[in-house]
């Protein structure tokens, strides 16, 4: 079995609970995630299968959120998880003071990261660094914000705001109600959080643990073919010769006036990675282009089909 399952993560399951129950549930050792989801967080997280794991690198990097962001209330986790620091009543908060806020957090950012996070600095993680009470110095991160939109509003004492996000990766929601909240003079911090999209995964198509449970005691579970997620990726088609070559491993030159060459443009494609296919139109795996006056000399990254 090899492939990926998109997971529709429960709250109070760590990324890594999720793939050790897949690996019982699978019976198979050989699973990973693509994009960690903090514990409270749902959602849509990608699962690799298989050899699949090895695939996990070329996927798409942007993601989309579904948020909550709770307004005067500040936590140490810039979520509900966390201790909370202040607690400032925002009744008279009006949406309209929010919306002329938003701006400021879409594009391009330097956004830091809260102090309860994975980051690593020094070789250690932020969270082991705030749980031990060492002080330190986190460095703003550049990220990336397509766009931010307000789904709903909630006014009182403590308003909240939903949010749909989209951002690229290394971007944290839970920076964003902080900075939010900071901006608007009053706090906030992140009250809920579902991602709906990540490596062009969504929500509507992401499955249970229920649902796969349900599926593998029927014996109808598939796995999602690697091809369906790595649409992003330019595709070369090679020649029977070509590509028995390549799927021994060996670097196989394409000249540059050849024409089974299809790009395809998108910001989100690793500029060295392309989808290898026969030319009976079989996906092979990914390899790596080297770009050469005369041509592109293609580096096997995962072979899928070792054998032609």
């Amino acid at each position: 079995m090899q492939g990926f399952l998109n997971l529709n993560k429960p709250a109070g399951m760590t990324s890594h609970d999720c793939v050790a129950k897949l690996r019982r549930l699978l019976k198979l050792k050989r699973v990973g995630h693509g994009g960690t989801l903090d514990p409270a967080a749902t959602g849509v997280l990608p699962v690799a299968i298989g050899r699949a794991t090895r695939l996990l690198q070329f996927l798409r990097s942007d993601k989309a959120y579904k948020a909550t962001v709770r307004l005067g209330v500040r936590t140490a986790t810039d979520d509900l998880e966390g201790e909370t620091l202040t607690a400032q009543a925002a009744p008279s908060l009006t949406l309209a003071a929010v919306q002329a806020a938003l701006p400021q957090f879409q594009g391009p950012l330097q956004q830091i990261p809260p102090a309860y996070s994975a980051v690593q600095v020094e070789g250690r993680r932020l969270y082991s660094l705030a749980r031990a009470g060492t002080p330190i110095e986190v460095q703003p991160r550049a990220v990336e914000v397509f766009a931010i939109e307000v789904l709903d509003w909630r006014s009182g004492d403590f308003p909240e705001l939903d949010l749909a996000i989209a951002c690229g990766p290394g971007t944290y929601i839970r920076a964003i109600a902080r900075d939010l909240g900071e901006v608007l003079g009053v706090g906030g911090t992140l009250a809920a959080l579902s991602r709906t999209e990540s490596c062009g995964l969504t929500l509507a198509e992401s499955l249970t643990f229920a649902d796969l449970e349900a599926q593998l005691q029927a014996g109808t579970f598939e796995a999602i073919a690697p091809l369906s997620v790595l649409q992003h990726l330019p595709s070369i088609i090679l020649s029977q010769e070509l590509a028995r070559r390549w799927c021994w491993g060996q670097r196989v030159f394409q000249p540059l006036d050849q024409h089974l060459f299809q790009a395809v443009e998108s910001a989100d494609a690793p500029s060295l990675a392309v989808r290898i296919h026969h030319e009976d139109g079989r996906f092979l795996g990914v390899s790596q282009q080297i770009q050469e006056p005369e041509g592109t000399l293609l580096a096997p990254q995962m072979v899928l089909e070792p054998d032609l």
